[in-house]
């Protein structure tokens, strides 16, 4: 699941391109590593590991920024950065939940509709002005929404559907809370509080549900934190180099992924209705970030 990010880029290069095409590879890998222990431990053991491994990925990549790691720490916004981090992290903690219960790349879509509910968030948090557009794309999208959590599709209830739409919810909260942040806190300190308050606090939940994960299993939680580090690394680097709204169309082919993953790895697939609410809910997201020039999508 990817993560929002602020960029300043202006051309679309080649090398752009790639970049965030290996990012959403890195996020696909991110959540087909997530479901296949999904279905055997629980959410919250899950997201605790994700965090552990990424810990130190993130501890490297603050450390070798320009600025002293202490004098970011110490003047960053702790109040508006705890209030993104429990955010995101409710984000991830319920993608992770609802994985066993939807085709992988339907999870996907589903989570990156938290750029549609940002449309209805932001006028009543940000004090932003809902355009005509803006309504319109977000009718559209939720009616893709509706596509693929119709009763009678791949789903056999609506509790897979309700978890990650209440993911995408949470997301979309982090996206509204990232506008309130003061811009002197960069992108490398963001991911390392958010990285390290998950630790702690999925941490403490171990002692409510917790079941001790085989060898392979802690191997696969490992990668998944890995990758999950790479992906926000490589995203920052393209948004970097290039406009927010020109790279848009390349951060859906994670569903894509996600689609190939799922048929390979569990036999999924798709309905014709579900495609046709996928490309909905992505065409609706990639006409606001176009629009809006922000990058918004779900989180790892």
């Amino acid at each position: 699941m990817p993560t929002s990010a602020t960029t300043h880029g202006s051309s679309l290069s080649l090398g752009s391109v790639g970049t965030i095409l290996a990012s959403m590879f890195c996020f696909a890998v991110v959540d087909a590593l997530a479901k296949s222990v999904a279905l055997q431990y629980p959410a919250n053991e899950v997201t605790f590991f994700r965090m552990l491994f990424g810990l130190f990925p993130a501890i490297s990549l603050c450390c070798g920024g320009s600025r002293p790691l202490s004098d970011r720490v110490r003047n960053i916004d702790i109040k508006g950065q705890t209030a993104r981090a429990t955010a995101l992290l409710g984000a991830s903690a319920l993608f992770f939940a609802g994985l066993p219960y939807v085709p992988l790349s339907e999870a996907v879509a589903l989570a990156y509709s938290e750029t549609l509910i940002v449309i209805v968030l932001a006028p009543l948090m940000l004090n932003e002005r809902l355009t005509p557009r803006g309504a319109a794309a977000a009718i559209v999208g939720f009616l893709g929404v509706l596509l693929v959590v119709r009763p009678g599709g791949a789903q056999t209830s609506w509790l897979g559907p309700g978890i990650l739409m209440a993911s995408a919810f949470c997301g979309a909260l982090s996206i509204v809370q990232i506008k309130r942040i003061r811009p002197t806190d960069d992108s490398a300190t963001t991911v390392l509080l958010f990285t390290a308050m998950g630790t702690v606090v999925m941490g403490c939940t171990l002692f409510f549900k917790w079941r001790t994960p085989s060898v392979d299993a802690l191997l696969v939680m490992a990668a998944l934190g890995v990758f999950a580090t790479a992906g926000q690394m490589l995203m920052t680097v393209a948004f970097r180099r290039a406009d927010a709204g020109a790279l848009a169309p390349y951060n859906y082919t994670s569903i894509v992924w996600a689609a190939l993953f799922g048929y390979v790895l569990w036999g999924e697939t798709l309905e014709l209705l579900s495609v046709a609410g996928i490309l909905t809910i992505v065409g609706s997201a990639i006409a606001v970030a176009v629009r809006r020039k922000a990058p918004e999508g779900p989180l790892a």
